[in-house]
């Protein structure tokens, strides 16, 4: 028992106001995780923490711990009117004591249960929730957020994503679990993010969770940042520094499933309380995991409520939602008769699609500017459109059609790229459907698909030049970026959540070519409006040449609002194309901004002296035309000036 077992009194009944209960009940309390849970509390008998829970079906609710020698009978918790919730107050609980719910079922059994509320967790194997407080951190990105908040949804920036693993980035050691905190990453990472020039950090699921493994996609604890990286304000610090030195930072966020670990959220208090009890509707056939009943009030308030919390408490930018095709489908991943049809007799879920657009507007109108990004992987209309027209009101999807078809096609020997050349156009007839993000995720580099570079096809030489050509078209394609760590410099072996980068590959000179790269793709991202200002509509793009298919070659433009324009040419074979036609509207000379084949990034500097004029010319229906030398498996880009 810990020293405070002794003045540790039964609970005594804690008052729940009755518009915290309507609230609950119509599943519009945004401050929710203010009101359930442990919180800090002064009451008759001292200061102590006050609990509250969700269990409407349990006979009893107690508070144990350490405390009270996890005896279930010591400090019970006593029912709030009708509304579901038991509440009490511990005078002399401290902050930091584990604790659990233990929850009586109505056939008189007991089972420990976390809470589902709670701020703070004990380090993994143990599983006990750890009492916190909320408002123990004094902020300094004011300017950051008040620039966000009055610009708005960041549709027109310039956007690129570093996503990251912090158990697998960099560790202190090499041994296993050696890894840096949230404070060491806000002294590593932060830097080395923006050197490279990325606006934003994508992390994977940050919330407490149990199995390494699970990489977080499997949440235990959905208001608890994990330990294994320090306490909820090293997070905010984290998010901190992020901001003061212009980061954004976006976070992984799973609201479709939880695990069926009989101590967290599976049937809470006996029945499927935030999860459906058919299993049919309720339980994920893949994963082995419980499905939110987004039908009901009191769930849907839960993960609102956990959005936000994100969002307003530790300073996010944005929520990326994780498997959003799974919570639209009832028949995702499922065979007939596995399944049970909507009111109308479709497959489509309409509790998750009405949850999914509400969720939408309320962070939209809590926070203007933060993201609210969906990885959807079908082709499920206006997934980044208003709600008001019908769309689901993400501000972006991911783009997992042109990730398919453009890694597809760089498999390909250059030889045979000729007969496939429509992998690569094939994405501009959809382009602007959406407000899409282009992801190289971890997804595509680890579980046997193998790297980035380890999918080029050549020796290395080639495999370097077809990574730093993959990156570059990536880059000019229309679409806000996201890159995998690792793949920013060419790591050879696939992503193992168990290892750390492979480092030392970023003492050879091939692979800080590849890093210079992308530094140089982000700087001309950024700098150059023509990027970016007009991502996610047809004036921003248009093709120049996507018909020379025995080349292997393709030039478009991207154009800004102010007029100003980039032609980009991609060479995907590795020969050198001289004297190659490429037509334009624009008289006079035209520099060259970009090229691939620098031997800056390790390429083997063929180019064009630094620029080309254009010449008179009806070719192709053009009024002048520019004779480039295209390097081989290499980008080039040029401006009017």
């Amino acid at each position: 028992m810990s020293p405070s077992a002794t003045k540790i009194s039964p609970s005594l009944p804690v008052a729940i106001g009755e518009l915290d209960i309507y609230l609950f009940g119509q599943g519009k309390h945004w401050d929710l995780y203010r009101v359930l849970g442990a919180h800090p509390h002064d009451g008759p008998e001292g200061p102590g923490y006050r609990f509250a829970v969700w269990a409407p079906n349990a006979r009893a609710v107690s508070v144990v711990g350490d405390f009270n020698g996890w005896d279930a009978d010591a400090c019970p918790l006593f029912p709030v009117a009708a509304s579901g919730v038991w509440a009490g107050y511990l005078p002399g609980f401290a902050k930091g004591e584990l604790y659990k719910f233990a929850v009586t079922r109505k056939d008189g059994h007991t089972v420990l249960k976390t809470d589902p509320f709670a701020l703070f967790a004990e380090m993994r194997p143990g599983v006990a929730s750890r009492s916190w407080t909320l408002d123990d951190y004094a902020w300094n990105d004011a300017a950051w957020m008040d620039t966000r908040r009055e610009k708005g949804l960041p549709l027109d920036d310039a956007i690129s994503i570093y996503e990251v693993h912090p158990g697998s980035w960099r560790w202190k050691t090499k041994d296993y679990g050696s890894f840096y905190s949230y404070r060491d990453l806000a002294e590593t990472l932060v830097p080395y993010v923006r050197d490279l020039g990325f606006t934003h950090i994508e992390f994977m699921p940050l919330a407490e969770h149990p199995l390494d493994e699970s990489w977080g996609y499997q949440t235990g604890h959905y208001f608890a940042p994990t330990s294994r990286f320090g306490t909820p304000e090293d997070l905010r610090h984290l998010v901190d520094v992020c901001h003061q030195n212009g980061l954004g930072v976006i976070l992984d966020w799973v609201p479709g499933h939880f695990p069926k670990d009989d101590w967290c959220l599976g049937r809470f208090d006996g029945t499927g309380l935030y999860e459906h009890e058919d299993p049919r509707q309720g339980e994920h056939p893949d994963w082995g995991t419980y499905i939110f009943n987004f039908g009901r009030h009191e769930v849907r308030n839960f993960l609102f409520a956990n959005a936000l919390y994100w969002l307003k408490e530790f300073h996010i930018d944005g929520l990326r939602i994780d498997a959003v095709a799974s919570m639209l489908y009832l028949d995702y991943s499922r065979e007939e008769g596995e399944w049970i049809p909507n009111k109308y007799g479709g497959k489509e879920n309409i509790d998750a699609i009405e949850f999914l657009r509400d969720l939408n507007v309320v962070v939209h109108e809590h926070f203007p500017g933060a993201a609210m990004i969906a990885e959807e992987s079908t082709s499920w209309a206006g997934v980044s459109r208003p709600v008001y027209t019908g769309g689901l009101g993400f501000t972006f999807k991911w783009n997992m059609g042109w990730m398919n078809d453009t890694l597809d096609y760089f498999a390909k020997n250059p030889v045979h790229r000729s007969y496939h050349q429509n992998q690569l156009t094939f994405s501009m007839l959809y382009a602007f459907h959406e407000n899409f993000i282009l992801p190289l995720s971890h997804d595509e580099v680890t579980h046997g698909k193998g790297s980035l570079i380890g999918k080029m096809p050549g020796d290395q030489w080639q495999q370097m030049a077809n990574l730093r050509l993959f990156l570059s078209y990536m880059w000019a394609h229309p679409g806000k970026k996201l890159l995998f760590m690792g793949c920013e410099f060419g790591q050879w072996k696939e992503w193992n959540a168990r290892e750390e980068l492979d480092w030392v590959l970023t003492e050879f000179p091939s692979h800080q070519g590849a890093m210079e790269l992308v530094r140089a793709l982000n700087a001309l991202h950024k700098s150059f409006p023509a990027m970016h200002a007009s991502d996610n509509e047809w004036t921003g793009f248009e093709w120049v040449d996507l018909s020379d298919y025995a080349s292997s070659v393709i030039t478009f433009l991207r154009k800004a609002p102010d007029g100003s324009q980039i032609l980009w040419n991609f060479n995907f074979t590795p020969i050198v194309r001289e004297d190659y036609a490429v037509g334009c509207r624009v008289p006079g000379y035209w520099r060259e901004i970009y090229n691939s084949d620098s031997e800056l990034f390790g390429g083997t500097n063929t180019g064009n002296g630094g620029g080309v004029m254009a010449k008179p010319t009806t070719f192709g229906g053009w009024p002048y035309y520019l004779p480039l030398t295209l390097p081989p498996l290499a980008a080039v880009a040029f401006t009017p000036e």
